[in-house]
């Protein structure tokens, strides 16, 4: 077991808070913690890699904000634009990796991501691009990432195809859930940390909403589960944070938490 510190860049849903052109009581606070970037995080394991959890578009000054940390790789849950659009943006990471930058994902995220930006992923790239190594990713199959294991879980983000939450140790992972199924549940029981997203109090088709996510949490049980992924919907932070079951907590743009791995 090791130690990591998980640093939140960004907890916000697609449309960030404030949304644009909106005037609601979350949308005009002036709590820091009620103005929430796209949602990605790192987690830097003790002794092991700084590790990106997705790369949406906030993400230049989301790193400038976090003081241009060290990454080592980068785990995608999934190729909706909110959660890869700043991957271009890990280009001064890419120096000086002749394999190219470790990239995590699904074989569907690799084939979206190949047909949007292919000048990522060319045999010979020029050195002012970035350049992408795909390790590929499939549910309940461990993959070494900087020497830690990474096992990639299946959710469903209300489509077709699932998309991909992670175990990392005892630290687990979970954005743009809708449901999962009962293995994946089962793989996010015993965690020290859980990081889990709520989108807004009502219900929603693709995400699931505050209840449902307070409901994975009963059924997994960890030490410490933190709300992520949040829209204007989840309400003022102050006032949602009263709601909530001791060990659960809202997360917030540039908060830290150390956990377990």
């Amino acid at each position: 077991m090791s130690s990591a510190r998980l640093t939140f860049l960004g907890t916000g849903t697609s449309s960030g808070v404030p949304q644009l052109r909106c005037e609601c009581s979350v949308c005009l606070s002036v709590d820091p913690r009620d103005r929430r970037r796209r949602s990605s995080a790192i987690l830097d394991v003790a002794g092991g890699p700084s590790i990106l959890i997705d790369a949406g578009p906030d993400l230049h000054p989301q790193l400038l904000a976090a003081g241009s940390p060290r990454i080592d790789a980068c785990l995608i849950t999934h190729s909706h634009y909110d959660h890869v659009g700043g991957l271009d943006d890990l280009r001064p990471y890419c120096c000086g990796l002749p394999d190219g930058f470790p990239l995590v994902c699904a074989p569907d995220v690799e084939a979206d991501l190949r047909a949007r930006i292919p000048y990522c992923f060319r045999e010979v790239a020029s050195p002012r691009v970035p350049r992408f190594a795909v390790v590929r990713a499939m549910p309940f199959e461990t993959v070494s990432v900087g020497g830690v294991d990474v096992m990639p879980l299946p959710i469903s983000h209300g489509g077709p195809r699932p998309i991909l939450g992670f175990r990392i140790g005892r630290f687990g992972y979970v954005t743009d859930c809708k449901d999962m199924p009962p293995e994946t549940v089962e793989a996010l029981c015993g965690l020290d940390t859980l990081v889990i997203n709520a989108l807004r109090h009502t219900l929603h088709p693709t995400h699931m909403n505050l209840k449902q996510a307070l409901d994975v949490i009963r059924k997994t049980a960890p030490r410490k589960a933190i709300i992520t992924h949040m829209s204007h919907g989840i309400g003022l932070h102050a006032e949602t944070s009263r709601l909530l079951p001791d060990g659960v907590v809202l997360g917030f743009d540039g908060m830290t938490v150390e956990t377990s791995v």
